[in-house]
């Protein structure tokens, strides 16, 4: 019976190891924090990519992006912004933010998209997490994404 309980965590293991891929960058983590118009706020554990290289390469190769977690594009300037999903599986959602921390779009993409996500106006910042996660969140355009200090 120990040795079947070992096989079966064996491969069970395994298998989260083989469909779990990492992202190519070791990227920094930090939780991010989001509050709502009525002032309740919700967190985000975000993988940080403030190089040119990996936001280029964001979520590519993702399969699987658990809920409560993200990654934060930090931009040198404040500009119009786009992404697009290639190579990327799981679908995400995406809000650009401005440079003081306000919502000032929210995307849903489709998983290896060609097609650009394009922001309404400026931006500084991108937070990517798993579609559908900002609606079912109440999170909403105007909400405000308190960035940290190192990235600001």
């Amino acid at each position: 019976m120990k040795k079947l309980l070992v096989l079966i965590l064996s491969a069970v293991l395994f298998s989260f190891s083989c469909t779990a891929e990492k992202g190519k960058y070791r990227l920094p983590v930090e939780n991010i924090q989001i509050v709502k118009n009525d002032s309740s706020r919700l967190t985000v554990r975000s993988e940080i990519a403030a190089k040119q290289e990996e936001r280029n390469y964001g979520f590519m190769n993702r399969k699987h992006i658990p809920a409560g977690t993200g990654m934060l594009f930090v931009f040198e300037e404040e500009q119009q912004r786009s992404v697009w999903m290639k190579n990327t599986p799981h679908p995400p959602s995406i809000a650009y933010i401005d440079k003081n921390g306000k919502i000032r779009d929210i995307f849903d993409m489709e998983p290896y998209s060609l097609s650009p996500i394009l922001s309404t106006r400026s931006v500084m910042y991108a937070l990517e997490v798993p579609k559908g996660w900002y609606d079912a969140n109440g999170i909403k355009v105007g909400d405000h994404v308190e960035i940290p200090r190192n990235y600001r």
